[in-house]
């Protein structure tokens, strides 16, 4: 793996992390770089957290990026909620792919924490092992491979460009999602980003804004809808963009390829876990809806590896766990640190399978 460090002035404090997170990736034999380079899997960005700074401007989505910061006290923050929402703030603009907050001080002394943009938090012992465990934890991720980029074929029949049975059935449940509490309050990344960082942003992750949780139906044999990326699941309202109808895989460039109707927005994509939807669908005829949601239920299997949204690697292995269910057309298998992917004859069938079965809080694996 070839790796590089890059630091702002905010970062002073961080040295001593540095050196220490240099010496293990170096015992690793890891090709540490002066600076990143079209080659480089990994960018570990230093920087303040009150002024977080994207020291690096990743050319592409398969570049992984963890930031750390370090703040002196934690008493800044009344609760855990409030604590991740401000360390997601530095997350979203320094788009990273899992920042590592160092608290040092304060009422409960010393302590780190990770944050994913799929709404991990995780609290981890800020000691002498902290180095190791921030290597350990993103060495494996930075060779993931995302599929995330998509095609827009204007061939979609006319007779769909308003839908169908399916896809006004994904409006329907994701309005039940909103009543069942199920789509996260995040802020509005234009709040903190300014027109320069939401390209930025459009152009590596194709996203304008955050959401979460996504619905799928099959259409037909070969395709099925979903929902778009970023998109309001409470008011699913336009073919093309709120709701897209995935018709296939291209392997060979990593796209997920779509029919929309003519003249639809040319930034609408659709969510980042098709790749896993796709899979799950081509290996399961009998499987006619999915959902994922961040909630969780107790007594399921889970992936073993915090893979990020988007990634091949976390398509396989929720398929891999789908296919070793008593029964894989209406599984319930865990995303680590993340939430549930629920396989269903039909979005109805599935929402009558867990409603009163599932807890809002994900709980923290190591």
């Amino acid at each position: 793996m070839k790796l590089a460090f890059v630091t702002d002035r905010g970062a002073v404090a961080l040295e001593s992390l540095r050196s220490e997170l240099t010496a293990i990736f170096a015992r690793d034999q890891h090709e540490i770089l002066d600076q990143p380079d079209e080659q480089v899997d990994l960018v570990l960005n230093l920087t303040g957290f009150d002024e977080p700074r994207a020291n690096y401007m990743r050319p592409h989505a398969s570049v992984f990026v963890a930031t750390i910061v370090r703040t002196e006290t934690g008493d800044a923050w009344s609760d855990s909620s409030e604590l991740q929402k401000a360390i997601y703030r530095v997350l979203v603009k320094t788009m990273s792919n899992v920042v590592v907050h160092l608290v040092h001080g304060g009422r409960h002394g010393q302590r780190a924490y990770f944050v994913t943009p799929e709404l991990g938090f995780r609290a981890v012992p800020a000691d002498e092992t902290l180095s190791r465990a921030i290597a350990d934890y993103v060495t494996p991720l930075a060779g993931a491979h995302m599929v995330i980029n998509n095609r827009l074929d204007e061939d979609l029949p006319r007779a769909l460009w308003d839908g169908d049975e399916r896809s006004r059935e994904l409006a329907a449940f994701g309005r039940k999602l909103a009543e069942m509490k199920l789509l996260p309050n995040v802020f509005d990344i234009t709040e903190i980003l300014d027109q320069r960082d939401l390209r930025m942003m459009m152009k590596v992750f194709g996203i304008k804004q955050l959401s979460y949780g996504n619905l799928s139906a099959r259409c037909d044999a070969h395709s099925f809808w979903m929902t778009g990326r970023g998109v309001q699941k409470a008011d699913l309202r336009v073919i093309g963009r709120d709701i897209l109808l995935v018709k296939g895989y291209d392997a060979a460039t990593h796209t997920i390829l779509l029919s929309v109707p003519e003249g639809v927005d040319a930034t609408s994509r659709v969510s980042v876990d098709a790749i896993e939807h796709f899979k799950i669908y081509g290996a399961l005829p009998e499987v006619g809806a999915i959902v994922h949601v961040h909630a969780w239920m107790d007594g399921i299997e889970a992936t073993q590896q915090s893979w990020p949204c988007g990634t091949e690697q976390l398509a396989d292995e929720v398929l891999e766990l789908v296919l070793r269910a008593p029964d894989p057309a209406r599984a319930v298998v865990g995303l680590k640190n993340h939430g549930l992917t629920i396989t269903g004859h039909s979005l109805g069938e599935i929402f009558e399978r867990i409603e009163g079965k599932l807890v809002q809080a994900v709980p923290a694996l190591d």
